[in-house]
């Protein structure tokens, strides 16, 4: 008898079930008070009931505890001398897509080694994301798999949906349904239409297939998110963060009936792919804001201890700390003079 399904799948692995890990790595209060004074300062600012402005800084990805917690550290302090006027919120990015092959972030590969032991890996970012709440600092994340969100989606004030998923229906059923506001990417060759039509959907109602906190296969029906965004990126080899840009994203907004309200990407095609280009990203904006532009309300940055980046090698204990192993960031030095310059500015 001729086999037909399951023909190129080698395993499967049952995984912990949302609820089970929740009850083995549990959140305490002070973690709970974080991630939702996070998720309503944010919502706030999108509403223009509160004026502070957003700065969502941190590593390009998180492959290590201890340095994750030390940036952290950074943050929280930081943000004793300028969060008055600035709401920051760390980038904690666990998944990475990969135009081909690579390393696929912190969840999928927790090791750098190939094991893929996906259930420690997604332990490793509940740890670390309570961890960073313990702090006081309010985590920001992209969620790439939708059944991720079924795991870690309690512990983020804020998601992004990125360039290469933002036209996803299952990405936008998803945004619908998530606690915390989400921002939508405009999509690799600079497109806005596909965000603004991401944000349109995920406002409204939806039914689709999940995960329940069982984990269990469950038709899940959303009521949609209002606290939904576009964030500026480039695409297509350029930058799309300057005045005629910005104008443009404004009339896409209005005509779709949203107030225009604008994040903008420092990094990727915005900065030419380089990341020392970020601080003249920034300035721009800072330029822009200090004219009286009132749709830009955040900024994001790629930040780490140590500036540059690092190839992944066959023995992780060469690593060298606190440096990127994706994308490449500034350091620390150089995020903690710009945004004492942002604040100044505001």
């Amino acid at each position: 008898m001729k086999k037909l399904d399951n023909v190129r799948i080698e395993s499967f692995t049952k995984l912990i079930s949302p609820q089970k890990i929740r009850e083995e790595i549990p959140i305490s209060d002070k973690s709970i008070e974080s991630i939702y004074q996070g998720r309503y300062g944010f919502n706030n600012i999108l509403d223009e009931k509160d004026d502070r402005f957003v700065v969502i800084v941190g590593p390009c990805s998180i492959h290590d505890h201890k340095s994750a917690l030390e940036y952290a550290n950074k943050i929280s302090e930081l943000n004793k001398q300028i969060g008055d006027k600035i709401l920051l919120m760390m980038r904690v990015y666990f998944e990475k897509p990969r135009t081909t092959v690579g390393w696929k972030g912190l969840i999928n590969d927790p090791f750098i080694n190939d094991s893929n032991d996906v259930e420690e890996g997604t332990k490793l970012a509940r740890r670390i994301l309570i961890d960073i709440a313990e702090l006081g600092v309010p985590a920001a994340t992209e969620l790439l798999d939708p059944f991720t969100a079924a795991y870690l989606g309690e512990l983020v004030s804020w998601v992004a949906i990125g360039a290469r998923t933002t036209e996803s229906q299952t990405h936008r059923q998803m945004a619908s349904g998530l606690s915390a506001p989400v921002g939508f990417k405009n999509n690799c060759d600079g497109n806005l239409d596909v965000a603004v039509n991401a944000m349109q959907s995920a406002i409204s109602s939806h039914s689709f297939l999940g995960v329940d906190d069982d984990g269990s296969c469950s038709i899940i029906k959303t009521g949609g998110n209002s606290n939904v965004h576009i964030i500026l990126r480039g695409g297509g080899g350029k930058p799309n963060y300057h005045m005629e840009h910005i104008k443009e994203c404004e009339d896409k907004l209005n005509s779709k009936g949203f107030t225009p309200r604008i994040m903008i990407d420092c990094s990727h095609e915005n900065s030419g792919k380089n990341y020392e280009n970020q601080s003249i990203v920034l300035q721009d904006v800072i330029s822009q804001k200090t004219r009286g532009n009132k749709s830009i309300f955040g900024v994001m940055i790629e930040s780490n201890i140590n500036e540059g980046q690092q190839k992944i090698t066959d023995n992780i204990d060469d690593l060298e700390y606190g440096i990127s192993i994706t994308d490449s960031c500034i350091g620390w030095e150089e995020t903690e003079k710009l945004l004492n310059q942002l604040h100044e500015s505001l």
